[in-house]
């Protein structure tokens, strides 16, 4: 009896099933349809008859600068950033290896390395140790013209990391030992660098630009002979011209708020006196422009490249011209699509990167093109280094310019992406004493530069006819072919009239 139940309730379960399975076979061919057709649509070749429309540049908003004076009449900038519990401090001192004088050559540099090797009660080692126990980081360099004493703290340890950088860089103690060790070290660099073609290129581009009595015709690191002749009062002498608080400035850059920071930093650097004495200056030689072209060629035999440099001097940093030279530099040398490095790569395969650059610094520094040449395309790359100097003195393409601009624009705000880039950016406006308006508007002036703006400054700043070119490599494998080139007349120098004698 219960029979014709049961089969009612099993056919209904059946019709059941049959609706479910015919409801996921359709579910699954629809899906399957959508699938095959986004696999279709996908295998598609993409359209690469021109590239994507680039969309505006991101605009840059950087935090307010809060400018302040610890009692000592010290400036102090201030840059809030709390997205991160860090913060950057940076004492930057406004003079640098231009204030050497021609026989203390390096002192600029060896002070700096100087100043972590021993200051108030620490040895190097306890400062190294103390610095690591607080997650810090503290560094100190020089260049040209600042020298910088750095420290990177979570702010947790603020509080005593600072006393530690004062320390450093205020109550520096220069221990002998110390200083033989780095001029070893230093030494040694410089024998190295005697066997290192680019080295010795750059050495010598120098050299033959400035002079072996200027002090941008000498590297920061000096020479063998000064390096042998510093003593520990040597190093403390600078290093009491230099280090005052009416030539330097402090940098805070991090989750802080001036009213924390202020007495922190009052209370390590507040009573900073200078020893006395006036306060430095900074005053280079006036230098001619080469008057026409030579070639200045340094043998290294068996050289597996021949080492190029070309150009002569540059401008200042406080040159009119900036914004028109970093485009016109980035066409011709800068970006890995420029010019230079498109022809010497891309095309012809004669070199692993072909670049410019004007190195701007206080007073005029140099402007060059260089490359790490094949030693056999020694004479074919010379010959396509002024074919790029030259076509550049003629009007650049508005699609090239263009592209030019927006290659600075849209990278410009990745120099503003941590609290040490941004106190790096700051360093700059303090030594070079950039308006205070420089960053905001920088993409804007930038993209202002006209195509006639570049022909100008070219034809200033370009003039391939007076450039000085340096090879280094095998003599013997490239001389021959660079004599018929007729790019100049040809001198001859060894490593030994570059660097002097062996240290």
């Amino acid at each position: 009896m219960n029979t014709p139940q049961h089969f009612g309730l099993a056919t209904k379960s059946r019709n059941h099933e049959n609706y479910l399975a015919n409801f996921v076979f359709s579910c699954f061919r629809g899906c399957f349809v959508v699938l095959l057709a986004a696999t279709l649509t996908a295998q598609q070749p993409p359209d690469r008859s021109h590239p994507p429309p680039l969309g505006p540049a991101p605009t840059l908003r950087l935090p307010q600068i809060q400018k302040l004076q610890l009692a000592n009449r010290l400036p102090v900038w201030i840059v809030e950033l709390h997205e991160v519990p860090v913060a950057q401090v940076n004492l930057v001192v406004f003079s640098g290896s231009a204030n050497e004088t021609a026989k203390k050559f390096g002192a600029a540099s060896l002070t700096a390395a100087m100043l972590e090797q021993g200051a108030g009660t620490r040895s190097a080692l306890e400062i190294a140790d103390a610095i690591d126990y607080l997650g810090a980081d503290l560094s100190a360099s020089s260049g040209f013209d600042s020298t910088a004493v750095r420290l990177h703290v979570p702010v947790s340890h603020l509080a005593d990391a600072l006393p530690i950088m004062a320390d450093v860089a205020l109550r520096p103690t220069f221990p002998k030992d110390e200083l033989e060790r780095q001029r070893q070290e230093r030494l040694t660099s410089l024998l190295q660098g005697r066997d290192d073609p680019a080295t010795i290129s750059a050495v010598t581009f120098a050299r033959v630009l400035y002079g072996a009595e200027h002090r941008y015709g000498v590297p920061t690191f000096g020479t063998g002979e000064t390096l042998k002749a510093f003593a520990v009062d040597d190093l403390k002498a600078f290093y009491a011209s230099i280090f005052r608080p009416d030539n330097a400035a402090l940098l805070v850059v991090g989750d802080v708020t001036a009213d924390r920071i202020g007495p922190m930093l009052e209370s390590s650097f507040g009573g900073w006196k200078a020893a006395g004495g006036a306060k430095p200056s900074q005053s280079l030689p006036a230098v001619d422009q080469p008057a026409a072209r030579q070639i200045y060629l340094v043998d290294k035999p068996g050289a597996a490249q021949s080492q190029i440099r070309i150009g002569w001097i540059g401008v200042p940093r406080s040159t009119p011209d900036y914004f028109q030279l970093r485009v016109l530099n980035t066409i011709l040398g800068e970006s890995f699509t420029s010019r230079l490095n498109n022809n010497l790569r891309e095309q012809h395969g004669y070199t692993y990167g072909a670049s410019s650059t004007f190195d701007m610094r206080a007073f005029a520094g140099p402007f060059y093109a260089s490359a790490g040449v094949q030693t056999d395309k020694t004479a074919e790359s010379l010959t396509e280094f002024f074919n790029e100097l030259t076509r550049i003195l003629q009007p650049v393409p508005a699609e090239e310019l263009a592209r030019a601009k927006n290659y600075i624009a849209l990278r410009y705000p990745g120099g503003f992406e941590t609290t040490g880039d941004i106190s790096r950016r700051l360093e700059d406006a303090l030594v070079y004493h950039l308006p205070d308006d420089f960053f905001s508007t920088y993409v804007q002036k930038i993209q202002a530069v006209t195509a006639a703006d570049v022909q100008r400054v070219a034809q200033k700043y370009i003039q391939p006819g007076r450039f000085a070119v340096v090879v280094v490599g095998d003599l013997k494998a490239t001389e021959a072919k660079i004599q018929p080139l007729n790019l100049g007349p040809i001198k001859k120098l060894s490593v030994d009239d570059v660097f002097g004698p062996k240290p």
